[in-house]
């Protein structure tokens, strides 16, 4: 990964920050714009492995296995996490579910993957856009933490 990409992306989080949780803790949760606004816009470059006109999919700059991607609606439409969710939001979270599948089959994911949807700051949110974490390539440990 190059130099300009690493600092265009920790620009959300501080460098004093050591860990996802103190990035969480940090956050804000309102629905102005996220870092994957600017990915969604080719602002920053991104690893993208799916694209179609309601999800992105691309590799996570901090890997938590193998293989970690992540899905990301095109549209945010007020959803900042899961707990925000309406009833207008089945279909993208439908979609966002099924489009991970469709990603572990192509990413070779064939004896088992974990999926994550992190909410709220206890839930270990950094960006609130909702996003869901396919984790795959390595045996997972229960419990996940």
């Amino acid at each position: 990964m190059s130099h300009h990409r690493v600092a265009i992306l920790s620009s959300h989080i501080s460098p004093v920050m050591a860990s996802e949780k103190e990035a969480a803790l940090a956050a804000t949760p309102f629905d102005s714009p996220t870092i994957f606004d600017k990915i969604i816009s080719k602002e920053i470059p991104s690893t993208v492995v799916y694209e179609d006109d309601k999800v992105l999919a691309f590799r996570d700059i901090t890997p938590q296995g193998p293989i970690h991607i992540l899905l990301i609606p095109k549209v945010r439409d007020g959803l900042t996490g899961l707990s925000k969710a309406e009833e207008r939001h089945i279909d993208i979270l439908g979609r966002l579910l099924y489009t991970a599948k469709l990603v572990a089959k192509q990413e070779g994911l064939d004896e088992g993957f974990r999926i994550v949807i992190n909410d709220g700051p206890q839930g270990c949110q950094s960006v609130y856009h909702i996003h869901v974490h396919l984790i795959g390539g390595r045996q997972m440990n229960w419990p996940p933490g």
